[in-house]
């Protein structure tokens, strides 16, 4: 069973062809763990947006985000704005989501406190 303490601290892997993309049901469970995330682009992708009091935070938020995208070798697309960033997980090598998807939209979380 998939918890959110698990997918925190979980490490992704690499993941290639369709066999590794989550079906409904997963993304269901994983989103019940991970409340301000939500399912766009027709199931595609996770997106959630963290608000910061000024810039100086906003950038702080993104490159420790980076950090641990370049560390888990997956990277998210980021909107950056003054005081917000849209975050949005996919992984492109299996069409849709997989659980590396849901292991660092947890470590976002955990990141943003």
């Amino acid at each position: 069973m998939t918890t959110l303490d698990s997918l925190a601290s979980a490490h992704c892997r690499p993941l290639r062809g369709a066999e590794h993309k989550l079906d409904a049901a997963a993304i269901k469970a994983r989103l019940a763990l991970l409340p301000a995330w939500r399912v766009a682009d027709d199931g595609q992708v996770i997106a959630r947006r963290f608000d910061f009091l000024d810039y100086y935070r906003t950038i702080a938020f993104v490159n420790a985000l980076a950090f641990i995208a370049n560390r888990e070798d997956h990277h998210p697309d980021l909107g950056v704005h003054y005081d917000h960033v849209d975050v949005l997980y996919s992984t492109h090598d299996v069409g849709g989501l997989s659980e590396n998807d849901f292991i660092c939209a947890a470590r976002a979380d955990a990141l943003a406190g």
